[in-house]
């Protein structure tokens, strides 16, 4: 089943890209893989890129926060934080991405399709530059991370 279904990213405007994807499990499941740091942390970063991720703190609640740190020790770490504004369980999560000084707000719903979850990512930029230095970084390893994700749902599921 992994790697059956594709990933869409598509710009809808000067600011927003949206990113579709069928997976194949139900909602909960999907929901549960975003939301809770222990699996979280095992789909999230493109194993290619071989840079770990070393913190993975997620409060995934209204008002929570998060705080992911990337790299290969502490010198050469990068983080990403922000706050969850919308977390309405198992149907949608919103949260700032808040490290560049410029606040981008992400926002995932998860919609059951007979038993599968069709996830629509969506992330407003503050600005066209920064999407469309998304466009190139961080979007483009979503296909990947969404494979991986595709990989770690049947475990969940059984």
């Amino acid at each position: 089943m992994a790697g059956k279904n594709k990933t869409v990213v598509e710009r809808r405007s000067e600011c927003e890209l949206v990113v579709t994807r069928l997976f194949e499990a139900p909602v909960e499941i999907v929901f549960e893989a975003w939301s809770k740091a222990e699996l979280f942390q095992r789909w999230w970063v493109p194993k290619a890129l071989g840079v770990p991720l070393r913190a993975c703190e997620m409060d995934v609640r209204t008002g929570g926060g998060y705080r992911l740190e990337f790299g290969l020790d502490a010198a050469n770490a990068m983080a990403f934080y922000g706050k969850y504004t919308d977390v309405t369980p198992p149907s949608r999560i919103v949260w700032t991405n808040e490290e560049s000084g410029e606040i981008t707000v992400t926002t995932v719903t998860f919609e059951d399709r007979a038993g599968k979850t069709l996830l629509t990512l969506s992330e407003l930029y503050p600005s066209k530059e920064a999407c469309d230095e998304a466009l190139q970084g961080s979007a483009a390893g979503l296909p990947v991370q969404f494979e991986q994700l595709d990989e770690l749902l049947p475990e969940l599921v059984a």
